[in-house]
């Protein structure tokens, strides 16, 4: 059977700037190369991490184009097509598709406090585009929680094939599985990334292999593999690791990740505003959480 393409680890990947801050398409490309030759599944540009709410739409969609054109063959793009309208969301879906995308990755109507209608009606608009959606659940941030009702319910129409669940609630992987089996969950942060892939993860939308992509490709198919062995070697790996993954769910997670990239070898770099540089005491933080695992041979 063909693995759907929206399995596996994809990367949330960061976006290079230049020092103007204007987009290094070229470092970008070449990112998403080296993401492939990690062992990674694919990419999904466009998301926070990468940057997405600055740029402009022409950047926003070059960065898509890019990704597909940068992609080996059997290498999925997933990028995200959050917007405030559905109407834009589909627009941003139909020019994922004609780009060549594999799948979107969809945030809910985030402008206010959306209730069931308005999450459900949205999700129909951007499914209208053909591409398969993944729903993309962080409450924390949009204030709207797709809770595993309203998944089973979005499922049972049709409109989305996966959610990447970002509460951090490992109960909630269990729970959408009761209500709606066979809707893929793809765990969504870093560090719950071992809890949920024993609970069946089909996929992990993640952060860190931006940094290390080879080590955190291994701990995902060892904990996700289902045989007691891997997870016996996967345990020590994660607790190795855990101390760096945790900053993917904090609020500076993408200063954290574009520093750990630069500390790493990596073409991290500067942050567009609103975001502003670490603090030093964050930055030594990061830093010494980021050099304890490259200490340990991680890459």
């Amino acid at each position: 059977m063909t693995t759907p393409v929206w399995h596996g680890v994809h990367v949330a990947t960061a976006l290079p700037f230049h020092d103007d801050l204007s987009v290094d398409y070229d470092g970008y490309a070449e990112h998403v190369r080296f993401l492939a030759e990690g062992g990674c599944d694919g990419v999904c540009p466009n998301g926070s991490l990468g940057e997405y709410q600055t740029l402009t739409p022409e950047e926003r969609a070059r960065v898509v184009r890019t990704a597909v054109e940068a992609a080996p063959e059997g290498f999925h793009v997933m990028p995200g097509v959050a917007a405030y309208g559905a109407a834009e969301a589909r627009r941003w879906a139909e020019q994922a598709a004609e780009a060549g995308a594999s799948s979107v990755l969809l945030l809910p109507p985030n402008a206010y406090r959306a209730d069931r209608e308005a999450v459900v009606g949205h999700y129909r608009e951007v499914a209208r585009a053909g591409l398969p959606v993944v729903a993309y659940n962080n409450p924390i941030d949009t204030k709207v929680d797709l809770t595993p009702e309203l998944l089973a319910e979005l499922y049972r129409e049709g409109l989305i094939v996966g959610v990447k669940e970002f509460t951090g609630d490992v109960r909630r992987a269990y729970e959408i599985a009761e209500l709606a089996p066979g809707l893929d969950v793809l765990i969504g942060s870093d560090d719950v990334l071992l809890e949920v892939g024993i609970a069946g993860a089909a996929g992990w939308i993640a952060g860190y292999p931006n940094m290390i992509p080879k080590a955190t490709v291994e701990l995902y198919r060892l904990a996700t593999s289902g045989d007691p062995a891997d997870l016996a070697r996967a345990l020590p790996i994660y607790r190795d690791l855990h101390p760096l993954l945790r900053w993917d769910s904090k609020t500076e997670f993408v200063q954290s990740i574009k520093l750990s990239m630069d500390l790493a070898g990596r073409r991290g770099g500067p942050c567009r505003p609103p975001r502003t540089p670490l603090s030093p005491e964050l930055a030594a933080r990061i830093t010494r959480d980021t050099r304890a695992v490259l200490d340990k041979g991680y890459v």
